[in-house]
């Protein structure tokens, strides 16, 4: 999207559109067991981005001609509210949807062990209830925890962060008007613990050694963040521990 004349994301100390360096991330929020009805559920909030992540299983598929003999398949649904943006969105699913479902999935199906239960299906929703860039990351981010919490075995956390370039600068965690209004903006996500990228998606145009860079940096942040979501399901059991002593 064309950036209007004299606009500017970053100014001439270095500091963006919100009051953040370049290498900050916005407030992170982090939320699990939310739903009672749901297997595992996670809310998280990248400033104003808000995604509610559910899983329901691993549960028998059905109809059995969808199973798979030898493991389980992952189903997906990202969806962003009518009301997550500023003008209201058309309810339903559309092609940018199913093309985010998709990639989350395969991201899923990279850290989950799904020899482990064949004929099943594991039920991934997300939803953005609140919209202010970098939402499918932070949906990858909730979608691990409600895995973690629903006792799903993977071999890591999924942790994600996006980069990019905004006003000739490299930047992490870009909110809306810095994806919209940028020259570049990367969606990352990785297992921290095996160093293993699990989704990496680029629009716009980085150098080698900008991209290498800005690779280096969400690396180093999406360790922050598998951090902060083991001490998030940590400090959620410790609670119920006690809530039923």
């Amino acid at each position: 999207m064309k950036k209007p004349e004299g606009f500017k994301l970053v100014d001439g100390k270095g500091k963006r559109i919100d009051g953040r360096g370049l290498d900050e991330t916005r407030p992170i929020r982090m939320e699990v067991g939310l739903l009672s009805r749901a297997d595992g559920s996670a809310k998280v909030g990248f400033g104003n981005t808000v995604a509610v992540a559910a899983v329901f299983g691993p549960r028998a598929l059905f109809p059995r001609h969808l199973q798979e003999v030898e493991e389980c398949i992952i189903r997906t649904r990202y969806n962003m509210a009518p009301f997550s943006t500023e003008s209201r969105k058309s309810p339903g699913t559309d092609r940018r949807s199913i093309e985010i479902s998709k990639v989350l999935r395969h991201a899923i199906e990279a850290t989950v062990f799904l020899e482990e239960f064949p004929r099943a299906t594991i039920d991934v929703y997300m939803e953005i209830i609140s919209s202010d860039g970098s939402t499918r990351c932070t949906a990858l981010n909730a979608a691990s925890l409600a895995l973690a919490l629903a006792g799903v075995p993977m071999r890591d956390l999924i942790a994600s962060c996006t980069g990019g370039k905004i006003d000739g600068k490299l930047a992490i965690d870009l909110n809306g008007k810095e994806d919209n209004y940028g020259e570049a903006d990367v969606a990352f996500a990785m297992l921290p613990t095996k160093r293993e990228i699990v989704l990496l998606q680029m629009d716009g145009e980085l150098t080698k050694e900008e991209f290498m860079t800005l690779l280096t940096k969400m690396a180093d942040k999406c360790n922050k963040i598998r951090d902060m979501q083991v001490k998030t399901i940590k400090e959620y059991y410790k609670k119920i521990g006690g809530e039923l002593e």
